[in-house]
């Protein structure tokens, strides 16, 4: 019996998209083990859960577990998506900056934003990157919880060797583009790589056809499309970024500080709030209709997690897109990083794939990314409060918005926000 196993599970919704995904396969007799700390989420999940095997006629074992390790226990799968702090630590990343004038339209990725939701996320994923060496060292982390490059740098940095940090972006970044210039997507050959929220289309072809020129057909007629930023990076860089807009915006340094370009752009600072506060909304909506016995979505989102899965089960391959750690896969982006790039899976697992080289502009862009995943990382592993601070100074949109002395005024203020979250040795005031 397969045996995959949820941490934070009580992220129903995210949840309900994977189990219907997973529920689609053949995968034989399979255990679903949920984990969450918060019961009544817990309940609601393995509720969901129950009621979504049923429409997809499969008979599961679900079990649900309050204590992590007796989840984990015989697992072969791990899917990790923890919000630690959830709401309210999301809350206070945006309010905090946004009175020092730092704007964000996301804020899970990188900048102050990404930088503070690693530290808070890295005490939980030692735990579990512990728990899992000791009760299930063969099984597969499969990390969805961001920021992805900065946790699984993190995991990896602990010596779990079999995490892959998994993402949607480069999956649906080409079935809306196929749909944009009317190519249907199992038509495209396309080869994306960079890293995860800020990966690069490297090719985008059908029979031998570039479809870019397609692309700049479509955006050349149409004056909306030059009106988001990820189509005016494309414009300015070549390759179509690989991440939403209101993603790509916040890792580079043109776009947030300047109010023209906001309008220009439709960037809508601070929305994320809006989207969080619709998640609680989902959340409580399948809470109540599973209590009153009301149907609940069954829908499918096309998540990799199930897609590995069924691959190593069954030992079909497919190609997905994963975060791992660089190891010559792109050979101008730092060794060791975190990248994101084309992955065979089979029974064997999962093996990426060699990209070479990316053109010099887009490996400068994500050099600077990492640069502030690495002193994220560092910060943790060597318990250096300092880290904390040179991180966020090396974030190219903070350090376009802040003199350096209020950089380390916002870090502290952040720090002592969240240092019921922190590792004792980082929640330090540095003045």
């Amino acid at each position: 019996m397969t045996k995959v196993v949820f941490i934070g599970a009580g992220s129903v919704v995210f949840t309900q998209g994977l189990l219907a995904d997973l529920f689609g396969f053949d995968l034989g007799p399979v255990h679903i083990a949920l984990h969450d700390i918060d019961p009544e989420r817990l309940d609601t999940a393995a509720g969901a859960a129950s009621y979504i095997a049923s429409a997809r006629g499969v008979k599961p074992r679900i079990t649900t577990h309050l204590d992590r390790r007796a989840a984990l226990e015989g697992a072969d799968f791990v899917i990790n998506i923890v919000q630690v702090g959830m709401n309210a630590a999301t809350r206070i990343d945006f309010e905090i900056p946004a009175r020092y004038g730092v704007r964000q339209t996301i804020g899970d990725t990188l900048g102050v934003g990404g930088v503070f939701r690693a530290l808070r996320t890295f005490p939980v994923l030692r735990e579990l990157a512990a728990d899992i060496a000791e009760v299930c060292p063969d099984a597969w982390l499969l990390n969805y919880t961001n920021p992805m490059a900065m946790n699984v740098w993190y995991l990896h940095a602990l010596g779990l060797q079999k995490v892959v940090g998994l993402c949607h972006s480069v999956y649906w970044t080409m079935h809306d583009l196929s749909a944009l210039i009317g190519v249907p997507l199992d038509e495209v050959n396309y080869l994306a790589a960079g890293v995860n929220h800020q990966a690069w289309v490297l090719r985008f072809e059908r029979d031998g056809e570039n479809l870019y020129d397609r692309l700049d057909a479509a955006i050349e007629a149409d004056p909306e499309l030059r009106r988001r930023v990820r189509v005016d990076m494309y414009r300015r860089l070549g390759f179509y970024p690989t991440e939403t807009s209101e993603h790509s915006s916040e890792y580079v340094p043109w776009y947030l500080q300047h109010s023209s370009e906001i309008s220009r752009l439709r960037l809508p600072v601070g929305a994320y709030l809006d989207i969080v506060a619709e998640n609680l909304a989902s959340y409580e909506r399948t809470r109540d209709a599973l209590k009153a016995g009301e149907p609940v979505p069954v829908e499918g989102t096309m998540e990799y997690a199930p897609q590995i899965i069924h691959s190593m089960v069954t030992g079909t391959p497919r190609t997905i897109y994963g975060n791992v750690p660089n190891t010559g896969l792109i050979s101008n982006l730092p060794s060791g990083a975190v990248v994101e790039v084309p992955c065979l899976v089979d029974s064997l697992g999962v093996q990426p794939t060699a990209v070479g080289a990316l053109p010099a502009q887009l490996a400068a862009l994500n050099k600077g990314y990492l640069n502030v995943a690495e002193l994220v990382v560092r910060a943790a592993i060597e318990e250096d409060p300092r880290s904390i601070r040179q991180a966020v100074m090396a974030d190219p949109a903070t350090a376009a918005a802040l003199p350096v002395s209020q950089i380390w005024e916002l870090c502290d203020e952040l720090v002592d926000a969240h240092r019921n979250y922190l590792a004792p040795p980082l929640r330090a005031a540095l003045r």
